[in-house]
């Protein structure tokens, strides 16, 4: 049956399941690409894969004295809070927030990026945001190894509940996923998203809780906040990491059903709009 005459929902289906099976098939390619892009970040920098974690550890040390020590700000009221927790808590916010930013920021200019690959027929385009975000992923996997060991000798201890960290990260990952594809194809068409995206990312970092909590808000304004993946992610990962808490499940299989849903729209809308890519570029 032809594409013209097959339902839209048949055809959308059909996307999903091409795009998926052709990078199944070149998972070796995804991962040749992904070491590349990893290895291009760091290329001729003498410290390579540890500016990923000093860069961070440097914004951790201005925000922790400007908020801990002039401010004297302690988390959530508890003045019994050391600074040293101060410290962690903000590092888990920045942490999850550096990783959507450095997607959201990277994905308006990733095929304007890779226009060499754009006239290639086979080369399947839908795996460069993927290998984008699988690239940011494993700076964020590093970060929260340190974040851990931080809270072992440093804070409390860890608990049991750490085990659940990758799903609470799940949700944002297939959020920032499904996001980058739309970007990326914008990025082709309307040149100008680059300028718009850079403000919007920044404008997230106030519009999550990555230095105050959720609790600090009035009661009224808090719903509106958990319509926020980032905010979610950052809330229930602290949670599990620094104070023991098990999630709140229902949020969060709110959560993970809008990641999902964002991550197949952004792959279908990605696929649907790179035939056009080529006469625009």
């Amino acid at each position: 049956m032809s594409d013209s005459i097959t339902p839209a929902g048949t055809r959308r289906d059909w996307v999903l399941y091409r795009v998926f099976h052709q990078c199944w098939l070149q998972r070796q390619l995804f991962i040749k690409l992904l070491r590349r892009d990893f290895a291009e970040r760091y290329r001729g920098s003498y410290l390579g894969l540890l500016w990923s974690l000093l860069l961070p550890l440097l914004s951790l040390l201005v925000f922790t004295f400007f908020f801990g020590v002039i401010f004297q700000m302690r988390w959530a009221g508890r003045s019994d809070a050391s600074l040293s927790d101060l410290a962690l808590v903000l590092f888990v916010g920045m942490a999850l927030y550096n990783f959507l930013a450095e997607c959201l920021s990277r994905a308006p200019g990733l095929i304007l990026a890779h226009q060499n690959y754009v006239k290639s027929v086979v080369f399947p385009l839908e795996m460069l945001p993927g290998v984008m975000v699988a690239s940011a992923l494993l700076t964020l996997t590093a970060t929260l190894l340190v974040i851990l060991l931080l809270q072992e000798t440093l804070g409390s201890g860890l608990s049991w509940t750490v085990v659940l960290l990758p799903l609470m990260v799940l949700p944002l990952v297939l959020f920032v996923l499904g996001l980058s594809g739309f970007l990326a194809s914008l990025g082709v068409y309307i040149r100008d998203i680059q300028q718009l995206i850079i403000p919007l990312v920044q404008l997230m970092m106030f519009l999550s809780p990555v230095f105050y909590p959720v609790a600090a808000l009035p009661e009224g304004m808090r719903p509106w906040l958990q319509l926020n993946p980032l905010a979610l992610a950052i809330e229930q990962t602290r949670g599990i990491i620094l104070f023991s808490q098990i999630p709140d499940w229902a949020p969060y299989l709110l959560s993970l059903a809008a990641g999902g849903f964002t991550a197949l729209l952004g792959v279908w809308w990605f696929a649907r709009t790179r035939k056009g890519f080529a006469d625009v570029l």
